[in-house]
């Protein structure tokens, strides 16, 4: 059976890489987890591991933090070597982070076949570091493994091989069914004199809600005034907690530690309606069929908004209150997507085990040329632009 590593870096992968590192050991795989450590607080780090029950990484990068060049320079750097020491038939990467597309540079340059968990997800942002991961990521992978047909629909609008292009479904799911009932057991509320249905979750962290004081000073306002109809609770990310001290927090709005998984989907189960700007909480609150507000002007998860319980306010506080009001008066009816049905982990493993080696498939460089898009030119964002890269 071939050997094959799974790499994590940061909180948003830990849900994907447990339900498939046990698919593919189920299978007899040899699996390897490599850890870049890209997030390391205890509290964005350990608390998931010990959550999910994932056994402790085969391998610690320990790169840490900086800027988005230095980090993804220093998983390189990091990488490379354990990948000639290693020698696997197939390396596993997930979402879109910084360690997701330096491993799989890496990967695409050492020979090993490549395999992106979430592929074909797009904003049509390019101002977005996410964006540009996921698309240069895509680019150099073999197996492009789509959580929804919008993200297969996006790969073959961009010029990729039907033999690369896989809906498998959303690997996320499969972790929160796994732990539905653990959560639902949890003592979140009382810990926290919450009761359900009496409180709105709040969560936020991209650099672009939280690193400008005149954009999360209007977050803020438009929060407050919320508040004043349905008290929100807000676990503060380590990225934000410095500028939420600074501009303070109006009345009505709780902040509470980062949660651990059981805990933070106990915490989404339970709320009257979720603000993020988080892709991953788009996604739970769907399966989950809780109204949801996405605090961006974009998503590259727009199944959520299509086919779940998601609305897109944007970052206007005026907007933001009103939708938020709109959402509380007339919840929008729970749908769950196709294929977000527990199982996906079980379609990545057989297309993975079944594909064939780095020998005998037809690698990323064989394929037609680009495909040009005017469909997408002037939407937000650099999309004016010939995929793929």
């Amino acid at each position: 059976m071939p050997r094959i590593i799974c790499v994590a870096g940061a909180r948003p992968n830990y849900m994907k890489v447990k339900p498939v590192m046990d698919a593919l050991e189920r299978r007899g795989a040899e699996v390897l987890l490599v850890h870049t450590g890209q997030h390391y607080d205890p509290a964005m780090n350990d608390v998931f591991f010990a959550d999910l029950g994932i056994r402790p990484p085969d391998r610690f990068l320990g790169v840490g933090s900086g800027s988005h060049a230095e980090q993804t320079g220093r998983v390189m750097t990091a990488f490379e070597p354990l990948l000639d020491e290693v020698s696997p038939d197939l390396v596993v990467v997930f979402g879109d982070i910084n360690s997701t597309l330096a491993c799989a540079l890496v990967t695409a340059k050492a020979g090993p076949l490549l395999a992106h968990v979430e592929a074909g997800l797009r904003s049509r942002d390019w101002s977005m570091p996410e964006e540009v991961n996921r698309v240069a990521t895509d680019r150099v992978s073999d197996y492009l493994l789509a959580p929804s047909p919008d993200a297969a629909e996006n790969l073959r609008a961009e010029g990729y091989r039907e033999d690369q292009i896989h809906l498998v479904g959303n690997v996320m799911i499969d972790t929160l069914l796994a732990n539905l009932e653990r959560a639902r057991a949890s003592d979140v509320l009382d810990r926290f004199g919450l009761t359900r249905g009496g409180y709105g979750l709040v969560t936020l962290h991209r650099p672009a809600n939280v690193d400008d004081p005149g954009v999360l000073a209007g977050l803020l306002k438009a929060l407050g005034e919320i508040a004043g109809r349905c008290p929100l609770v807000l676990p503060v990310h380590p990225r934000a907690a410095g500028r939420l001290a600074e501009l303070g927090v109006p009345g009505g709005i709780r902040l509470v530690p980062p949660a651990g998984y059981v805990d933070f989907i106990a915490l989404q189960n339970a709320a009257s309606v979720v603000l993020t700007d988080s892709g991953g909480v788009q996604e739970e609150t769907t399966a989950l069929g809780v109204p949801c507000v996405t605090l961006r002007d974009n998503t590259e998860r727009p199944i959520t908004v299509e086919e779940g319980t998601n609305v897109l306010a944007g970052r206007d506080p005026a907007r933001i209150v009103s939708t938020v009001n709109g959402v509380l008066d007339g919840p929008p009816a729970p749908r769950r997507p196709e294929l977000w049905d527990g199982r996906a982990s079980d379609r990545i493993a057989d297309v993975l085990l079944h594909g064939g080696s780095a020998r005998t498939r037809p690698r990323p460089t064989d394929r037609p040329g680009p495909v040009h898009r005017p469909d997408l030119i002037g939407r937000p964002g650099r999309t004016d632009r010939t995929f793929p890269l």
